[in-house]
């Protein structure tokens, strides 16, 4: 496992992206710390999927300082050090599950020796063993989404990046995902950054990252948050959040 006193695996100041003569995300400094599950939460719309392709490299127009495990994001050596699984499943309906994950592993060059392996080893994480040989057009939304992250895991990435991956799934499985994420950053070092707009997925955190339009109210762990914002849960604590920008921006 790696040492979470290490540098930190993301570490941003003064990010910025301007889209469309829109700022989109407006001056974000904030550090995400190793093997941690960090919860990048807010609205839909705040900027999170804005951010997320700013930390994997994907993004244009970005100002301002993000490095992402030692480099600046997007440089070259972070390609397979990276993973990333986006909203939209990103995987071939015509083959199966298993075929898939084969075709990505040739395609991050893994050595071949260690294909049936990671392939196997990764269908077991995302609980997808019974439906390796389904093809992935006759899966269901949740499955298919449960394969991009497979694909993403082949690499056994420092960094995995996650768009919403509990959106629209069953709470047995939401949970069972959740766990999975702990297991990755306790037992691997794996650094995981989660968006999501469920705000009681919050608790499943370590630190948080609360955003809304662009800017981010707080960063800090789930329950000093509560403590200092003295809320019952973080959805409360969000809303108190928000009310004081807003009463500030009245000014």
């Amino acid at each position: 496992m790696m040492n979470s006193t290490a540098a930190p695996a993301i570490r941003a100041d003064g990010l910025t992206v301007v889209r469309g003569g829109r700022t989109v995300i407006d001056d974000l400094s904030f550090e995400v710390p190793r093997s941690t599950v960090t919860g990048l939460l807010g609205p839909s719309g705040c900027g999170k999927s804005t951010l997320m392709r700013a930390v994997v490299g994907t993004q244009a127009k970005v100002t301002g300082t993000l490095d992402v495990l030692g480099r600046p994001a997007g440089a070259a050596p972070l390609r397979s050090r990276v993973g990333y699984v986006t909203q939209t499943a990103s995987v071939y309906t015509d083959l199966t599950a298993r075929q898939n994950l084969e075709y990505f592993a040739a395609v991050l060059g893994l050595p071949r020796a260690d294909h049936r392996d990671r392939v196997e080893r990764a269908l077991a994480d995302v609980d997808l063993t019974s439906h390796a040989d389904v093809l992935a057009g006759n899966l269901s939304g949740g499955q298919l989404s449960r394969v991009s992250l497979a694909v993403a895991l082949l690499g056994s990435p420092e960094l995995l990046v996650l768009d919403e991956p509990t959106v629209g799934l069953d709470p047995v499985l939401r949970r069972d995902l959740w766990d999975l994420f702990h297991r990755l950053a306790r037992e691997r070092g794996t650094t995981l950054l989660v968006s999501s707009h469920v705000m009681d997925e919050a608790d499943r955190c370590e630190r948080l990252l609360l955003m809304r339009a662009g800017r981010l109210l707080a960063d800090d762990t789930p329950g000093a948050l509560r403590a200092r914002t003295r809320a019952g849960t973080v959805e409360d604590a969000f809303l108190h959040l928000v009310g004081t920008a807003r009463e500030e921006e009245a000014r």
